[in-house]
């Protein structure tokens, strides 16, 4: 064969080659058009709304139902999503939810559902009890769902994003019903599966005690992993100026949480009961945590209060009157901290520092439970502050640190009425230096000192001269006295 021959023949495509690839060609195009009728097929199909009920149902622990699917195309809308459960996601309604069905992810065996869009959801949550399976076992419902289905039918779900326009929680705790309202919420899948990053704006939170505030959401930020979610930053308003900012997770099989931050911005008037919100004012803050690692809700943290102002103390109104100095009715605090923890309906004080420089300082340890008070305190006062009360120097404070008189201090009773024991020992050692001085004017001074108890802080104050006043003439008729006995 010549070599012009040999070209010609190289150069010549054989024919059933050409028809072969047409062939196959058309064949996946009809095998792709024929999966694509059959997928949509069953996507249109009463198992597949099953099968997508059963899904949800398993992954939040509940036993729920989607009503009738309407489509359009890939893109389907149903009315609601409704169920119920034993564990700690007690109900679960979803409304008017609408997303679409993609194929992106049938290599992984499950379907897309992208934009997946509720219009709102109403969440019950029970802490009181650990997040156990269902008896009616939505695990086991899911995988029936799942056998039922044609092998070549993707048996997972793939989320890529939701938005709730609306969500309400009621949730329901050892220490009352919480209520969220109003949130609206954005989530976008992550790496991982069953992993997503979200956002939370808007809102309100509806504590469960009386004492706290409603709290107003601004953004919360956090993902979910692994049954766990993270809030990775949260910043809310409180009260009238009130900001809290924090972070901290949540198991969704144990049910435990811990949350921790900061507050600022608060009036000690917003925080404190009438009768105190009179005595002292100034700016709150504080750190704080919160957790349910015990079983039970626990709070603690460290409080400050700046640019404080006390009025009118108890304690310090007798010492008003009795030092006969206006200086203990109004105080600016130089100092005002204490470290505080919640739990069990009552609130523990300790390290607690209430100072104003130059006049006193107050330190201890208190609790408050149901109304009562019951602390133990040491106050500190400057000397020569009480030199006017005969034995007070001497018999009830004593020298300590920081240059200061130290005298321990009781304080007990109602919150709204508390009793102190200084009183009384002041009035015990100016009757005990006077006794050992002079015994008749002792007594009488005891007596006269005695009859001020039942007066109102502002009228003691106002009659402090006129007790030093009769106090004089006491000792000068007492004086009087020695001298006629002396023969002097």
């Amino acid at each position: 064969m010549s070599r012009r021959a040999r070209k010609k023949r190289v150069g010549v495509k054989e024919p059933w080659f050409g028809k072969f690839v047409a062939f196959l060609g058309l064949f996946i195009l009809l095998a792709l058009a024929v999966g694509y009728m059959g997928l949509r097929a069953y996507l249109h199909s009463e198992g597949f709304r099953k099968f997508l009920s059963a899904e949800v149902s398993e992954a939040v622990q509940v036993v729920g139902a989607f009503s009738a699917f309407k489509w359009d195309g890939l893109a389907v809308e149903t009315e609601r999503f409704e169920a119920t459960g034993e564990g700690m996601i007690a109900s679960l309604r979803a409304d008017q939810i609408g997303t679409e069905v993609g194929f992106g992810a049938l290599r992984k065996g499950a379907w897309e559902l992208k934009q997946t869009r509720v219009s709102r959801v109403e969440l019950g949550l029970d802490f009181t009890k650990k997040d156990e399976s269902s008896p009616t076992l939505p695990d086991a419902v899911a995988e029936t769902v799942k056998k039922k289905q044609r092998g070549w039918v993707p048996s997972e779900v793939l989320l890529e994003s939701l938005g709730v326009n609306e969500l309400a929680i009621r949730a329901k705790t050892i220490e009352g019903d919480v209520a969220v309202r109003g949130m609206r919420v954005r989530l976008e899948a992550a790496s991982g599966k069953g992993a997503y990053q979200g956002e939370i704006t808007g809102g309100t939170i509806d504590p469960a005690k009386e004492w706290l505030p409603e709290i107003q959401v601004e953004k919360v930020r956090g993902s979910f992993r692994d049954g766990s979610a993270y809030i990775t930053s949260a910043n809310l308003k409180a009260w009238d100026a009130g900001r809290i900012h924090g972070f901290g997770e949540w198991n969704s099989e144990s049910g435990t949480y811990g949350f921790e931050g900061d507050l600022d911005g608060v009036k000690c008037d917003e925080v404190l009961n009438e009768n105190w919100a009179r005595r002292l004012t100034g700016d709150v803050s504080s750190t704080f945590t919160v957790n349910n690692i015990s079983g039970k809700m626990v709070m603690n943290g460290e409080l400050t209060i700046r640019n404080g102002t006390l009025t009118a103390l108890p304690m310090l109104d007798a010492l008003a009157a009795y030092a006969d100095t206006r200086r203990f009715r109004v105080m600016q605090l130089s100092e005002s901290r204490t470290k505080w923890r919640y739990s069990d309906g009552g609130y523990v004080f300790t390290d607690f520092v209430m100072a104003s420089e130059g006049l006193f300082r107050l330190e201890g340890n208190f609790s408050i439970k149901d109304g009562g008070i019951d602390g133990v305190f040491r106050l500190g006062l400057v000397p020569g502050t009480l030199s006017s009360i005969p034995g007070a120097e001497t018999h009830v404070f004593l020298p300590g640190e920081r240059g200061l008189l130290w005298a321990p201090i009781r304080i007990t009773g109602r919150l709204d009425n508390p009793e102190e024991d200084l009183t009384e020992r002041l009035i015990a050692a100016a009757g005990v230096r006077m006794f050992e001085q002079i015994p008749e004017s002792g007594e009488k001074v005891l007596k006269f000192t005695r009859s001020m108890l039942g007066e109102t802080p502002d009228k003691v104050i106002d009659r402090g001269q006129k007790v030093i006043e009769e106090g004089e003439k006491v000792i000068k008729g007492a004086e009087g006295i020695i001298k006629g006995i002396l023969g002097d």
